[in-house]
């Protein structure tokens, strides 16, 4: 569908405005700063832990999917 982005695990699939995927590419890209980002505005891991439903998948294996996860937004809403 022009304008919009396609979400979904294979079988079954969402599409969301593409202003929306935009959006969600920034907040993609904010919390991959704030997980990289040495400083006061760093994520700890316990937010980290929080963010994953409470499992510790590990700081880096998390902020590799979210880069991965921006990249991917970012070449769809180019």
């Amino acid at each position: 569908m022009p304008g919009s982005t396609t979400l979904g695990p294979g079988h079954g699939v969402d599409a969301i405005d593409h202003p929306d995927a935009q959006r969600l590419t920034s907040v993609m890209r904010e919390l991959h700063r704030l997980l990289t980002e040495a400083g006061p505005d760093r994520m700890t891991d316990a937010q980290v832990a929080a963010l994953c439903g409470g499992e510790a998948p590990g700081r880096a294996e998390f902020t590799g999917w979210v880069e991965r996860v921006v990249r991917r937004l970012e070449d769809a809403t180019a």
